[in-house]
């Protein structure tokens, strides 16, 4: 069903902002009789728009009721932000004062979704007749009154809705009482009477923000690499032509997101050496987070990595392999940034002269300096230029932007810069660079970035594990927040992986695949590579500050092993999210065990991923078989994903041993027999 703007409400909103106040007369005579409250999907009462993707259907559910015994109709109503048709559904009464509905979003950008009510004088009778007729007491009067609400109708309707009504009063009182009851209760009269029905006490809820992106936001391997290091040799600074060379086995991985650090001229002015080295020798890269040179800003390109001409051609070949390019947008500069030069009023400035650069003691970095986003010449034609930076990026063919800090950047900004792109642009995806408290996580979400990443790579243990996956499947997470799980990160190299060998990074792997439908991580992951600084999650002879050419083929690399999950995942719609997990009982605290079931409930995966990476675990484990409607001696089917082997269960209560040397983690999708 569909209408144009404008409702025809009366009542859309509370009488009294302060419902601790007493109300005048004229105020309660005005307020909606009917309550809608507790509406669900929702974000701070609709301050922000809760998450979805092209093709979702969103569940709403809400709590309407009345006074008194009278029946209700419920309407779920939507429409895109741009248009003013709505599109309506009736919502189903589910109990308890819970009615619930559904709809489906195709397009991306921006809907708006809201529940109105009325009482329904037709329902109500019907329902009363219904009874009394059930009870065996008379019901002459009942009739006669059911005759005088088909006549009304008749007199407020025109057209054909008023010559149907009225062929049906005409014909009514001519039928026996048991005849006029059934013609009465009949479904077509039902439906005459609500298309007549004048909406007695229509109450409105306010109109709820929903975002819709595409796919990718919500399900995406990510794969991150340093472009200046796809060489044979530590002195050749890699290009954008030798990243085509690496295409083909990045696409064989299973991954479908290729994403680089900034590729933008790098300063030269307090350049950092080697392992951080605030010295750098002659023939050191520096960080490519020290943004700037006489060569460009943020618009250009390293013109050791190509030309222009050789990124574009870069995007188009990994367009075709399947690959979509994620830049990085890093708003911080190097000492060399022709901004400082071009617009000093945008930065801050010490009482010496000398410009304030980036710290967070201990650690200081000297060569980069950050903007000031409220300073007197920055507003607004700082917000502007970046915006335009990310906008010239967008007609480069780039739609994916991971973003380094953005907790340190004004909220405000982000809000305004995401919006004002996808307003242009709503294929844009942001990613938030994000480890900080969790408010602010959440709120990065809630101001319009579609990912992040989390504390995930710092959970390790079944209880911290299990209590995470949870956390992010509960409001108002599940609305704001869609979980990354990148296992490393060039600024990362997690303490679980300095000790734990191969059979390690299988578990990580595991967890974040499994885990959740984006995940991510950094070149080197996969050949197990973690020699850190001592006593630190960083990398020694880290690739920030240096050429790090690497030999993919080595023995002990798990290439095979991400490719295979990579593939589990695009096979399996139950794993193409971080929602719906379900964790059973596996008795056993060093097993990780849950389940992954699809929508329809065709497709259910369980998981079950050892955590430790040095000792043989058994565990007698739960086969959910409740779930499927099966008692506890019932037979399933199970099939391994990694090795394609296939078996039957028996029972309910089954037993397992996980070899780290062998394969930390089982991956098996069950079904009931045909």
């Amino acid at each position: 069903m569909t209408r144009d703007e404008p409702f025809e409400t009366d009542r859309t909103a509370p009488a009294n902002d302060h419902p601790d106040q007493a109300i005048s007369l004229s105020q309660a005579l005005l307020a909606p009789r009917i309550v809608i409250e507790d509406t669900q999907p929702l974000l701070d009462g609709g301050v922000f728009a809760v998450k979805a993707v092209a093709g979702e259907t969103v569940q709403v559910s809400s709590k309407v009721y009345i006074d008194g015994h009278d029946t209700l109709a419920v309407m779920l109503n939507w429409r895109q932000a741009h248009s003013r048709r709505w599109h309506c559904e009736p919502m189903t009464f589910a109990g308890n004062d819970l009615w619930q509905g559904a709809f489906t979003v195709s397009e991306l950008g921006r809907y708006l979704f809201s529940i109105e009510a009325w009482v329904d004088p037709f329902a109500t009778y019907c329902h009363d007749l219904l009874k009394n007729v059930s009870a065996g007491v008379d019901v002459t009067l009942e009739l006669k009154e059911g005759l005088l609400l088909l006549q009304q109708s008749v007199e407020r309707s025109q057209g054909p809705l008023r010559e149907q009504l009225q062929a049906v009063c005409n014909r009514l009182p001519t039928l026996p009482a048991e005849q006029q009851v059934a013609r009465l209760l009949d479904a077509d009269t039902a439906l005459l009477m609500r298309e007549a029905d004048h909406r007695a006490h229509l109450s409105r809820s306010p109109e709820y923000p929903l975002d819709v992106e595409r796919q990718q936001a919500l399900f995406a391997s990510w794969y991150e690499l340093f472009p200046r290091s796809v060489t044979d040799d530590p002195t050749r600074h890699g290009t954008f032509d030798t990243v085509q060379e690496r295409l083909p086995m990045i696409r064989d991985m299973g991954f479908d997101v290729l994403y680089f650090p900034p590729i933008h001229p790098i300063g030269k002015r307090y350049r950092k050496g080697r392992n951080n080295a605030l010295q750098a020798e002659p023939g050191d890269p520096g960080s490519p987070y020290a943004i700037g040179s006489e060569d460009g800003g943020h618009e250009a390109i390293h013109p050791q990595l190509g030309s222009r001409e050789d990124f574009r051609r870069l995007v188009a070949a990994a367009a075709a392999h399947g690959l979509e390019i994620a830049l990085d947008f890093a708003i911080q500069c190097s000492q060399d940034h022709p901004w400082l030069r071009e617009h000093p009023g945008w930065f801050s400035w010490r009482p010496d002269g000398s410009i304030r650069y980036a710290q967070n003691p201990p650690k200081k970095y000297q060569d980069i300096v950050n903007v000031e986003f409220y300073a007197a010449e920055a507003v607004p034609s700082l917000w502007l230029a970046l915006r335009d930076v990310v906008v010239g990026w967008v007609e480069e063919g780039v739609k994916m932007f991971r973003v380094d800090n953005p907790h340190t950047k004004p909220l405000p900004f982000w809000q305004w810069l995401i919006a004002n792109v996808r307003s242009q642009y709503p294929e844009v995806i942001f990613l938030a660079e994000a480890f900080t408290k969790p408010a602010m996580m959440a709120r990065l979400g809630k101001v319009g970035y579609s990912q992040s990443y989390t504390y995930f790579t710092w959970r390790n243990t079944k209880a911290e594990l299990q209590s995470y996956f949870e956390e992010l499947n509960q409001p108002p997470w599940r609305y704001c927040y869609r979980p990354n799980f990148f296992v490393n990160t060039p600024d990362i190299n997690p303490f679980f992986l300095h000790e734990s060998g191969r059979a390690g990074f299988l578990i990580r792997a595991a967890l974040a695949t499994m885990g959740s439908g984006l995940w991510g991580m950094y070149s080197g992951f996969e050949l197990c590579e973690a020699t850190p600084i001592p006593g630190k999650e960083e990398y020694l002879d880290s690739e920030k500050y240096e050429i790090r050419p690497r030999d993919f083929s080595q023995p002990g690399n798990i290439i095979a092993e991400i490719a295979q999950l990579n593939r589990i995942r695009r096979q399996n719609p139950a794993l193409q999210t971080h929602l719906g997990v379900t964790f059973y009982n596996a008795w056993n605290d060093n097993i990780l065990y849950f389940g992954k079931r699809s929508s329809d409930g065709e497709n259910f995966i369980l998981v079950a991923i050892s955590l430790d990476p040095h000792n043989a675990q058994e565990a007698h484990f739960e086969l959910p078989l409740w779930e499927l409607g099966l008692d506890d001696q019932a037979d399933t089917l199970g099939e391994d994903l990694m090795t394609g082997h296939r078996w039957t269960w028996h029972g309910k209560t089954q037993w397992m041993r996980i070899e780290p040397s062998v394969l930390p983690f089982g991956i098996w999708r069950i079904a009931t027999p045909r």
